[in-house]
This record gives structure tokens, sequence and C-alpha cells, in this order.
């Protein structure tokens, strides 16, 4: 690993990497406690669901091998300087791990609590299988060539993509319902503290390693706390000044 060249900003950094993960992980809780508290789904989106397993899978092995792999951590080197940390820490490989389970949790809530007519959209299915199909192919091809490196940065991208669509269904929802019931808040909340220390994190890095590195070496965190960030303010307008709801009434999903 590189080496910091500030003490202070080291435990900056490691201080807002752990808040950053202490928020993300936390940010699942409230919309399983949600489903499990009105035995019901309705109002979260499926294709949500299913969009963000995909996303927190791919970027479970891209940080996990980026992490662990001495091969990958080399390659990395080879192409962004010998003395460039490596953009990836320990709170990255625990969220993953954790997300990756608390995602497939609340998908298995899906299938046994009430969803009325709510289902998983044929388009979503699509992306989904096309995703992992291309992700198969691209690991037959970084066998043949050795480029360990650009097989996860594959999967980084993946992830960054299913970023991108994964908050698209469930506001479009929110939108047609013209109510945000259902969907928790607190995760929305939580999800925001963690954007803005992760990208904290990465400028704190940025700032002792005098170089922009960081940022365009792990295009994907970058792009990840900027969409994150983004869609939770849109997900803040709608719940508190587009669609307010009186506590206690619950409206149907209408579609």
């Amino acid at each position: 690993m590189g080496e910091w060249n500030s003490v202070p900003l080291k435990i900056l950094s490691q201080i807002l990497g752990w808040i950053a993960f202490v928020s993300w992980s936390i940010s699942f809780y409230p919309q399983i406690i949600l489903n499990f508290q009105r035995k019901s789904v309705v109002g979260l989106n499926f294709d949500f669901v299913a969009l963000n397993l995909t996303k927190h899978s791919s970027y479970l092995i891209y940080n996990a091998v980026l992490y662990f792999s001495n091969t990958v951590q080399q390659q990395y080197r080879h192409k962004y300087g010998s003395k460039q940390m490596i953009p990836v820490a320990a709170n990255d490989v625990a969220f993953s791990i954790h997300a990756v389970a608390l995602t497939a949790f609340t998908l298995t809530q899906i299938f046994i609590y009430e969803r009325k007519t709510q289902k998983f959209s044929k388009i979503s299915l699509a992306i989904i299988s096309v995703v992992w199909l291309s992700a198969a192919v691209c690991v037959f091809v970084a066998i043949r060539g050795h480029c360990w490196l650009w097989l996860i940065n594959v999967f980084n991208t993946i992830q960054v993509v299913m970023t991108v669509i994964k908050y698209i269904p469930q506001a479009y929802m929110n939108f047609c319902r013209k109510s945000t019931v259902g969907f928790s808040i607190g995760n929305i909340l939580l999800d925001l503290l963690g954007g803005l220390t992760n990208y904290g994190q990465m400028v704190v890095q940025s700032v002792d390693q005098k170089s922009l590195v960081n940022f365009y070496g792990n295009i994907g965190k970058t792009l990840l706390s900027s969409v994150s960030i983004i869609f939770d303010v849109i997900f803040i307008v709608q719940h508190y000044l587009l669609y307010p709801t009186t506590k206690g009434i619950s409206l149907p999903a209408q579609i």
C-alpha cells in the first residue's frame, strides 16, 4: 500500500470511511424493519431491490479482488504508478459483504409478505440476465489474457451502471403513486450520509497524496457517491415536499 504523508489526514480518512460504512450498513435496516412491521412490501419497488442485488454483488467482487489480490494490485500500480495507494479500504469490503447479505434478505421479504399486484418487470429481469451473461464472457476473456485489472473494472462498471438504473423504478413508482408510503425515508437519509462521508474520504486521500488518481483510478467509487447523493436528494424532495403523507394513512400502489 502507498504511504500516507500526514498522520492526521490518515486518521480523518479512516474516521470518514467507517462513518460511511456504518451509515450505509445501517441504511438497509429501516426498510427491512418497515416491511416486517407492515407485513407488506407494497410501495417498495421490486426492480429496485433486484437491480440493487446485482449492483452490490458486482461491487463486492471488485472490492474484494482489488483489496486481497497482490496480482491485481501490481497491475493497478503498473497502470497508475508504483506509489499510488490502492483505492479500496477494509471498510469498502466489509460494506459490500454486508450489503449483499441484507439486500438478499430484503429480496426474500418480497416473496413472503403481502405484495398485492406488484411484481418484477420483464425489463429489469432482462437487464440482470444480460449483465451477468456479459460478465461471464468477460471472465473467459480475462482468463486468456490474464488481464485481471480490466476484469474487475468491468464489475466496477457494472455496479456504476446498476447504481444509476436501480433508483429510477422507485422514483418513478413514487411519482405514479404520488406517495412514498412503503418506502423507508430512513434508508435514504442514512444513504445520503454515507455518500457524503465516502466522498469526503476520497477527498482527504487525494489531498494527502496531492493527486487526483484516487478519483479516476476508482471512478466507480466516485460515481457511486455522486449518483447516490443526487437520487437521495430526489427521494427526500418526494417524501417531504412533493408527497408528504399523513401519519397512519397508507395509500395503495398504483403500479
